[in-house]
């Protein structure tokens, strides 16, 4: 007999979840079968509304929990909340620096240490490094549901769960659009870009077992993956999305995931 999702572990629970933003972000990749040349305004757009996703996740899924259960831990409210969110942003910028990879915006000029890796390697690199964060969130959400703390509620997780999917759509066409147009065949095109997402995998498991196992870890964590999204959001989504003519495109995309995962976060309750 099959043991419903909400009596799993949550170590299992967040293996689960992240598979399904994996698949998410293989569905958007896989649309490169539809179409060789995707409309720079599409992206533009879906890019925005990735950001927008983003944005309204790090507040209402992850930082405003945060600091509830700071002040339900006893522990200043303010203190979990802006140690983590630094430090994730801290770290990403770390990465930044140190990992070879190809910015989006930048397809031609490489960042991190010198390499000779192709720029395929590079372009990949640079989702994956996106990812992480993003599978880190929903593990930390999925983690904190089984520490019985009243601002963690599995509806919560779930939520955030089909954001960050509905938002990996957006990113699997940003890895296999650019690889399409560089002359690389669609299934390598389709092979990279579903790729990028499956550290989302590893960053849901490894997030939900530290909190779950580490109760004092949870707020700051929840605030960590949080800045680590909004540093991704800063440095990478919004000024590809702005780059060309398509500003305002971008910018309505932004508001309507903003408000969607807004909505999300606060219906599943």
């Amino acid at each position: 007999m099959n043991m419903p999702f909400y009596l799993l572990n949550p170590v299992l629970q967040a293996f689960i979840a992240t598979l399904f933003t994996w698949g998410m972000t293989a569905v958007g990749a896989a649309s490169i079968f539809l179409k060789r040349n995707v409309s720079q305004s599409v992206l533009d757009g879906m890019l925005g509304f990735a950001s927008g996703i983003m944005i309204a996740a790090s507040f209402w899924s992850l930082l405003a929990p945060s600091i509830q259960m700071a002040g339900e831990m006893g522990l200043p409210i303010w203190l979990p909340a802006s140690v983590g969110f630094l430090l994730g942003g801290g770290v990403l910028f770390a990465i930044d620096k140190l990992l070879p990879h190809l910015h989006m915006d930048r397809f031609s000029t490489a960042e991190g240490l010198p390499t000779h890796w192709k720029r395929s390697v590079l372009l990949v690199l640079a989702i994956s490094l996106h990812n992480i964060p993003e599978g880190m969130a929903v593990g930390v959400a999925f983690g904190a549901t089984g520490l019985g703390l009243g601002s963690a509620t599995l509806p919560a997780a779930i939520a955030l769960t089909i954001g960050i999917g509905i938002q990996n759509l957006p990113e699997g066409l940003a890895v296999s659009v650019p690889l399409r147009r560089e002359g690389v065949s669609a299934n390598r095109s389709f092979f990279y870009g579903q790729l990028s997402g499956s550290v989302e995998v590893l960053g849901g498991v490894i997030g939900a077992a530290a909190v779950f196992y580490i109760q004092a870890l949870l707020p700051y964590a929840l605030a960590f993956a949080a800045g680590a999204m909004i540093y991704v959001v800063i440095e990478e989504l919004i000024p590809e999305a702005q780059r060309g003519e398509n500003t305002d495109i971008s910018t309505i995309g932004a508001m309507i995931g903003f408000v969607l995962m807004m909505i999300l976060d606060n219906l599943i309750q």
